[in-house]
């Protein structure tokens, strides 16, 4: 069954974040998900070697995720304690400013069907989630793929942009700014 579409289960776990310099220990539940866009973006674990990259990259769009009005939230398997160190050890983790997610018991990572059960890992998942708690995107591969956050930031403001204008839809390759379409009769077989 897919998860678009569907609100956020309940949860409750701890995220280091390092804002102004300053690192601490927040809670994170399916309330701090609300009243804002979310992108929650699930990495196998902590000190491997392709997450500190797509950390990174998180890093270097974070500003324009505030911009749009959306939190950030990455997530391993491993404890907020793991992440405090991964951030002082990692010059790549360094540059995050948004929560680093732990979940040691599994529950976001199999509520978001990520789950490595074998593994204790989670698959490479990004989930855009809207206001009101309701999953908008998703995507999941395999963990030796790393991602693309600009493409993330694109699905994030397509999902904007359908959610203030109902009656339109985002084409192929849309970005902010860009022609949509609006559904119709006339339209079938025309494009």
């Amino acid at each position: 069954m897919s998860l678009i579409n569907t609100q956020v289960q309940p949860f409750k776990t701890t995220a280091f974040v390092n804002r102004g310099g300053k690192g601490e220990f927040i809670e994170v539940t399916e309330a701090s998900l609300k009243g804002k866009w979310s992108v929650l973006i699930f990495m196998p674990a902590a000190f491997t070697f392709n997450c500190p990259t797509e950390i990174e990259d998180a890093a270097e769009h974070y500003v324009e995720f505030q911009k749009a009005g959306a939190e950030v939230y990455i997530v391993t398997t491993d404890t907020h304690f793991s992440h405090k160190v991964w951030h002082e050890t990692s010059d790549a983790v360094r540059k995050a400013h948004f929560p680093l997610v732990g979940d040691p018991t599994h529950q976001l990572t199999n509520a978001f069907g990520v789950h490595i059960a074998e593994e204790g890992l989670a698959l490479r998942g990004t989930f855009v989630v809207n206001p009101d708690g309701v999953i908008k995107t998703m995507e999941v591969h395999s963990n030796e793929i790393a991602r693309d956050v600009a493409e993330t930031l694109r699905k994030l403001k397509a999902a904007q942009f359908t959610a203030a204008h109902p009656d339109q839809v985002c084409p192929a390759k849309w970005k902010e700014g860009a022609k949509t379409l609006t559904p119709s009769l006339d339209l079938v077989g025309k494009i």
